[in-house]
């Protein structure tokens, strides 16, 4: 039962090939329209939501933040959240819910972190290790306690995003695998329930790639 519950995210190949993954860079297709297109209201609602995004994480990288770094997070914020959206529709394989694509957003942007603040900012870095106003003799527990809280950040960007995508196609899973089985009048609530988790799973999706990105920001904001 429980191999049958999870193979909904087993990639499926086609003639022999693995094309799941390529809905990953589906959304790229969609970036050039804006530009030939009459603008919509879709278009602009879009544009001011990146627009927003753009000075909130202007603020949170501070004066030491260039403009250009900004629009790294604005497409990581956007390609997380058209990857979770994909993944509501049927038959559309969600890519976000691997950690072989969550880790390899995640990893790469911690390192590329951590290699330039060691290196440019190195006194600041080794100051980070222990917050200001610890006893002496706290000192080296804390700097082991930093220490870890920094090396598993990348995993726990990678798990939390997920984790969330799982739980939420796993319950949609279970409830419709329970509809068959069920009367005339309890499939009505069980329809009305899918609807509702299916609008809370929207929500997630939006919210998930909020927080990824809002916390790449503020690990990159940490070594200037």
């Amino acid at each position: 039962m429980m191999t049958n519950l999870f193979s909904v995210f087993d990639p499926s190949a086609i003639f022999g090939l693995s094309l799941n993954w390529i809905s990953t860079f589906l959304g790229l297709l969609m970036i050039p329209s804006i530009y030939w297109l009459m603008p919509s209201r879709y278009n602009i609602l879009w544009n001011s939501i990146l627009s927003t995004l753009h000075k909130e994480f202007k603020t949170l990288l501070g004066p030491s933040g260039h403009n250009g770094s900004t629009f790294i997070f604005i497409s990581l914020f956007s390609l997380i959240l058209f990857n979770n959206f994909m993944g509501l529709f049927p038959y559309i394989f969600t890519s976000t819910s691997h950690l072989t694509l969550t880790l390899t957003l995640a990893l790469p942007l911690w390192l590329s972190f951590m290699i330039y603040g060691w290196i440019n900012h190195t006194q600041h870095m080794f100051a980070h290790l222990v917050p200001q106003g610890t006893p002496a003799i706290l000192m080296p527990f804390m700097v082991c306690i930093e220490t870890i809280s920094n090396v598993i950040r990348p995993g726990t960007l990678a798990v939390r995003l997920t984790a969330n995508m799982i739980a939420g196609h796993l319950l949609l899973t279970l409830l419709g695998n329970t509809g068959p089985s069920m009367s005339y009048v309890l499939v009505t609530f069980l329809l009305i329930g899918q609807i509702a988790l299916l609008v809370l799973e929207s929500a997630v999706a939006m919210i998930q790639s909020y927080v990824f990105a809002v916390l790449s920001t503020l690990y990159s904001s940490e070594v200037n």
